[in-house]
């Protein structure tokens, strides 16, 4: 409904105002909305599915190819598992008996690297990817236009306010704002900006319901997949292989890392945690590696894997829903994976304090143990 009600126009106005004169600028916001999204639904799909609508055909009108930005939001679809609070991680605490609070905390840090690390690369390759007319228009927006744009967007702001101050307020659920957010934006775009009418409601409900049934779908498929390598025991004899390496810490470490990036290329993330947490467990536990610093290994993993061929939702899902081809997005998503996500992840994985060191300062060494 925002996509095709003027809301999302607006918003983009603005964020150009703001930013649109950095390299990168406006494709920036979408990794940020990215970050705030994710987190407040706890999963990567709706964030794609709320984002690519949103974004991809208005950054479009100011010079940004449809195949960059969906990719980099496809990317940057699951940093929310690593900015509190977590769906992945509420089941990782559940399976292996740690403290949320503790695992909510030794994600941030690398979440916020993470992040860090894909703005910059945007900021270096996004460029690449313009078509430098429509820039050029751009760039001679005036004094006053930017002052109408300003206003002409606040009725838009009141949107995503609803949902963050509703949610983050405690007075209504994700679920509860969502709605309210829906009929706030569909009386903004009847009575303020005038675009949304019976036939646009019916389009945007229909897209909505075709979107679910395919996610749906996704999700079914691969979790009967799951099932079928978990009672043919290929699972467990690929842990058994994986760990049999070598009894060196950091060794064991590597091919944890290995075993679930294998995992994420063909599972779904909470099949990942039901079936890998409970053989990892006393693994690491007679290694002396800290399970909170497992935590955000696992849960930087099956992050990772969303965004892994070839089974990858996210390009799945951000192919339909911004009628680009699976291989043109494939193509920048290896970028962010190689050059970002993967160094991010060998250095959490490495590093202990980057992800223990938080959760000790504010909760102590008693609740998350030694590392």
């Amino acid at each position: 409904l925002m996509s095709v009600s003027g809301i999302a126009q607006k918003l983009i106005d603005f964020s150009h105002v703001l930013v649109g004169r950095f390299k990168g600028g406006l494709v920036a916001v979408g990794i940020v909305t990215t970050v705030f999204l994710s987190a407040l639904t706890g999963s990567s799909l709706p964030t794609i599915s709320a984002t690519i609508p949103l974004l991809v055909g208005p950054l479009e009108k100011y010079g940004y190819e449809r195949r960059y930005t969906t990719a980099v939001l496809c990317s940057s679809s699951y940093l929310g598992y690593l900015i509190p609070p977590s769906v992945p991680v509420l089941l990782y605490c559940l399976i292996s008996k740690q403290s949320v609070a503790a695992v909510f905390l030794s994600t941030v840090i690398p979440g916020l690297m993470l992040a860090g690390g894909y703005l910059m690369l945007n900021y270096f390759i996004s460029d690449n990817y313009k078509h430098a007319v429509k820039v050029e228009e751009i760039k001679k927006l005036s004094k006053e236009g930017k002052r109408k744009a300003i206003l002409s967007s606040l009725p838009a702001l009141g949107a995503p306010l609803i949902i963050l101050v509703g949610i983050y307020g405690g007075i209504c659920t994700p679920n509860e704002a969502g709605a309210l957010a829906v009929v706030y934006t569909v009386l903004i775009g009847i009575f303020i900006y005038k675009e949304l009418g019976t036939k646009n409601i019916w389009t945007a409900s229909k897209s909505a319901i075709i979107t679910l049934g395919m996610i749906c779908g996704l999700v079914a498929f691969s979790t009967i997949f799951a099932r079928v390598l978990t009672r043919e025991g290929v699972l467990q004899m690929v842990a058994e292989a994986v760990i049999s390496i070598s009894d060196n810490k950091y060794v064991i470490l590597l091919m944890i890392n290995v075993f679930l990036l294998l995992l994420g290329m063909f599972i779904d993330d909470i099949p990942i945690l039901i079936i890998a947490v409970p053989l990892l467990v006393p693994l690491v536990t007679a290694f002396d590696i800290n399970l909170v610093h497992l935590g955000a290994i696992v849960v930087f993993n099956i992050g990772v894997g969303i965004v892994s061929p070839p089974y990858a939702l996210s390009i799945f899902l951000g192919s339909r829903l911004a009628g680009v081809q699976y291989g043109d997005l494939l193509r920048i998503m290896l970028l962010y994976l190689f050059i970002v996500a993967l160094p991010v992840l060998f250095l959490t994985t490495f590093i202990p304090a980057l992800s223990c060191w938080l959760p000790t300062l504010i909760l102590g060494a008693r609740t998350v143990g030694a590392w």
